[in-house]
């Protein structure tokens, strides 16, 4: 039997429990994997993102949550977050097209969503429906950068150009 597969294609998945430390071990994960394929453009970009998405998991449920890299083969690379809640926010719940306003400055949360709007090339997110025993099957929440050339002035960066530092 033949398989074939596009150039530049890989997949990376990793089972997270609810525990404080996934975000870090995601953002370690993306590090590694990024690194290891050349991807060194896009990954200041895609730790931040997965590591909002799957804090976001955390905090909002508690249960479990999966992280999957996908590279797409056209130098776009998908991030997917799954976690055990149905509930998909704005903005993956909206077309790219329709933007959430940023949260206020006073705000003690709800700037993270919002990055992805800054940050990525597309993103989305579906309900998944009922599981086993009619319980939700959560949600799967994604977004997509490299579709197009980084610094075409979408991005969203502090004063000096740059974007936010992460901590580890």
């Amino acid at each position: 039997m033949v398989t074939v597969a596009l150039p530049n294609t890989w997949v990376y998945a990793l089972r997270l429990p609810h525990d404080p430390r996934a975000a870090r071990v995601a953002r370690m994960t993306v590090r590694a994997a990024l690194d290891g394929h050349g991807m060194h453009e896009v990954l200041d970009v895609v730790e931040l993102l997965t590591s909002e998405l799957v804090s976001n998991a955390y905090r909002h449920t508690n249960g479990p949550a999966s992280l999957r890299l996908t590279a797409l083969g056209d130098g776009r690379l998908r991030v997917g977050v799954w976690d055990s809640h149905p509930h998909v926010p704005a903005p993956f719940g909206k077309s790219p097209r329709d933007r959430v306003r940023p949260a206020p400055v006073d705000a003690d949360s709800g700037r993270g969503l919002h990055l992805v709007q800054q940050y990525a090339d597309a993103w989305g997110g579906w309900p998944l429906g009922d599981g086993p025993l009619n319980r939700g099957a959560g949600k799967l929440l994604w977004f997509e950068v490299g579709s197009r050339p980084m610094g075409s002035g979408s991005a969203a960066t502090d004063s000096c150009g740059k974007l936010p530092t992460l901590r580890k």
